[in-house]
C-alpha cells in the first residue's frame, strides 16, 4: 500500500475524537422540548422543537459515521484498511486521503 496505515488510523482516531466530542456538546439540544406555555410562547416552542429535530438528525449522521470509523479501525486491526471489501483490490491513495475509512474501490462503489 502506498499510504501509510498508521496515518489513516491516526486521523480515523482524530475523527472519532472530534464526532465524540460534538456529540457530548450537542445533549443539550436533543433533550425533550417542555410544553410551558406560562415561559414560552408557541413561535419559542416551534422553533426549538425544530432546532430539536435537526440535532437529532445530526446525531443519527454522526452515530452512523462513527460506525463507520469504528468499523475502518477493525480492518486495520485485522491488516485490511485500504484494501476494497468487495473485489479485494487495493484502494486508490486519493479516495484514502479523502475519507481513510473507505471500504471499497471507486469501482466497487459505483457497482462496476
Amino acid at each position: 500500500m502506498s499510504i501509510d496505515t498508521r496515518t489513516l488510523v491516526a486521523r480515523i482516531e482524530a475523527e472519532i475524537a472530534e464526532l465524540t466530542a460534538a456529540e457530548r456538546a450537542s445533549a443539550g439540544a436533543r433533550q425533550t422540548v417542555e410544553l410551558d406555555q406560562q415561559s414560552v410562547g408557541r413561535l419559542s416552542r416551534m422553533d426549538a422543537l425544530q432546532v430539536q429535530a435537526m440535532a437529532l438528525a445530526e446525531s443519527r449522521r454522526r452515530a452512523q459515521r462513527l460506525a463507520q470509523l469504528r468499523a475502518a479501525l477493525k480492518r486495520a486491526d485485522q491488516d485490511e484498511l485500504g484494501w476494497c471489501q468487495d473485489c479485494g483490490e487495493e484502494i486508490a491513495e486519493a479516495r484514502l486521503t479523502l475519507d481513510p475509512a473507505a471500504p471499497l474501490c471507486i469501482a466497487c462503489a459505483r457497482g462496476m
